[in-house]
């Protein structure tokens, strides 16, 4: 059973969250937080396995929040919630930890689906939407640089194979996996290995992190993401 906490402000989106999930026997609601403060408090005494959380909260925001969750429950994973798709908040709960989001209008089929990947620690980000996010949000410096997060980047760029290099860019353009191993004309188990390749290297968790770093590094610049 994947043990839930759902953070929003407005209680009927709570209430709602909580209706889509509860019924259904994979998911256990195990609480609920009107802000980011109390969210992390609770986290810390139910120990969910995902937290539903909304990013834009008062007290503590939904950023702060997941930054906190990261640092101190890195078991715990967030899915970012936002009443719009293209929000920078978006890009900030992604660089602070959060394994995935979804914009607020999703259907509860979407809603179920993203938790249960985030709770394998698979990126819940549609790979168009989140290249459209970083086009808009990130900027690429003038001078590239090695990129760096939480766990410091000793690597630059350079130092991945160039097949590994050319599937980080082709990430960071928006192409899943099929369409990454059609672009190459390779198989998707070995774009699979690859990408594994690229998160280790950079020290990275998840194809959303991959994707900021590879425009903070300046492998990919803003605009040229597709779709």
């Amino acid at each position: 059973m994947i043990r839930v906490l759902i953070a929003d402000d407005q209680p009927l989106v709570r209430r709602g969250l909580a209706l889509i999930l509860g019924p259904d026997p994979e998911f256990e609601v195990v609480g609920e937080a009107e802000d980011g403060a109390r969210a992390v408090a609770l986290a810390h005494g139910l120990r969910p396995d995902v937290v539903v959380m909304d990013i834009r909260m008062p007290v503590m925001d939904g950023v702060k929040a997941t930054e906190e969750l990261a640092r101190t429950l890195p078991e715990t994973r967030v899915l970012a919630l936002s009443t719009f798709d293209m929000d920078e908040y978006v890009v900030a709960a992604l660089r602070a930890g959060a394994y995935g989001f979804l914009p607020k209008d999703i259907s509860p089929e979407e809603l179920i689906a993203a938790v249960r990947i985030v709770h394998t620690g698979e990126a819940a980000v549609a790979p168009r939407l989140l290249s459209r996010l970083l086009s808009a949000y990130v900027r690429t410096p003038a001078q590239p640089r090695p990129w760096t997060s939480g766990t410091p980047l000793e690597l630059t760029p350079l130092e991945l194979t160039p097949r590994e290099l050319e599937i980080w860019r082709l990430m960071a353009t928006g192409l899943g996996n099929a369409e990454i191993a059609a672009e190459l004309d390779i198989s998707v188990s070995t774009v699979k290995n690859h990408i594994t390749g690229v998160f280790g290297k950079l020290g990275v968790r998840d194809r959303a992190q991959a994707v900021i770093a590879a425009y903070e590094s300046g492998l990919v610049a803003a605009g040229s993401g597709s779709g």
